[in-house]
């Protein structure tokens, strides 16, 4: 493993839910394996900082995930105020401007650049006529972030492996997409660049990522745990 995390914090569940209350039932389902949660978009415009700050008063780690990308100046002004309320993580997109603001501003805070969305394909990017690979674009992209100050970065599993060999441990890389048991391809999901868990960490990723196969479960608990062996398997 890469960074020396304890196995409590490698995966973040993602509260990608409609309500606040929501949000409450399902940590508290998983409070028990975890104590770190992402709070998206969705969730955050049903409740703005509402459900950030019960968690933080609970005492668990939270990444803000609302990819923030404006001029900098408004970027700069937003992560002061999420640096104010004990976010853990904070994610950017942006250009070299908007970063530097992000960066200025973060505080005690972890900035995490978004690379490349683990939603796009190698088949988007010929359709905006793109060239090269996407492992080659997160790289630049990863590269750069770290440059230019950026604490880590968001990456699928399969680039991983090459920023940590590239970049090394000071990167932190953060991997959504992940799916539990085989990586099983069949047109039904609207991630396409997604690995295991265990698949991930071996890689270099410092966290994973998960939504829908712990919050959609009848028991997030036991999908939780089943992802920890996994995770543990890969460690040894």
């Amino acid at each position: 493993m890469s960074h020396e995390i304890p196995l409590r914090d490698r995966i973040i569940v993602a509260l990608d839910v409609e309500t606040p209350d929501l949000a409450r039932e399902m940590v508290k389902k998983c409070e028990s394996h975890t104590g770190f949660f992402k709070v998206g978009l969705q969730l955050f415009m049903a409740g703005w900082f509402e459900t950030v700050d019960w968690l933080v008063d609970r005492g668990h780690k939270v990444m803000l995930d609302l990819k923030f990308f404006d001029i900098p100046e408004t970027v700069r002004l937003a992560v002061e105020q999420v640096n104010r309320r004990g976010v853990t993580y904070a994610t950017v997109h942006g250009n070299d401007p908007i970063i530097r603001a992000a960066v200025e501003a973060r505080g005690d805070m972890k900035l995490l650049a978004v690379t490349v969305l683990t939603s796009f394909g190698e088949e988007d990017m010929r359709a905006m006529g793109m060239t090269g690979s996407i492992e080659d674009l997160v790289y630049f992209r990863a590269k750069r972030a770290l440059e230019l100050g950026c604490d880590g970065v968001v990456s699928s599993g399969l680039e991983a492996g090459r920023l940590r060999g590239d970049l090394g441990r000071r990167l932190l890389i953060v991997t959504p997409g992940i799916r539990p048991g085989v990586n099983v391809r069949d047109g039904s999901d609207d991630q396409k660049r997604i690995v295991t868990a265990g698949m991930a960490i071996r890689a270099g990723a410092d966290h994973v990522v998960v939504g829908r196969p712990i919050t959609r479960s009848a028991d997030p608990a036991a999908v939780l745990e089943m992802m920890q062996q996994d995770i543990a398997r890969a460690g040894q």
